[in-house]
């Protein structure tokens, strides 16, 4: 039995333009804010999983990334 590794969305703020991408595609789990930059407003979770991906690759600066937690 392995563990289940728990993973993170990260937003790289060097590359996030503001577009708003993610938040049309995630509102649940990303959102702009003030800064005019997205920002995670739910972390990752198995279920929404296709949702979180869609809206990694719809970013079109790339700045959206899952990572595994250790």
């Amino acid at each position: 039995y392995e563990m289940q590794r728990m993973k993170k969305i990260i937003i790289d703020d060097e590359l996030c333009i503001g577009c708003g991408a993610c938040e049309g595609l995630a509102p649940d789990h990303f959102e702009l804010k003030e800064d005019g930059k997205a920002h995670v407003k739910k972390q990752y979770s198995e279920e929404d999983k296709d949702i979180i991906e869609e809206a990694k690759d719809g970013c079109p600066e790339g700045a959206i990334e899952i990572k595994e937690e250790k």
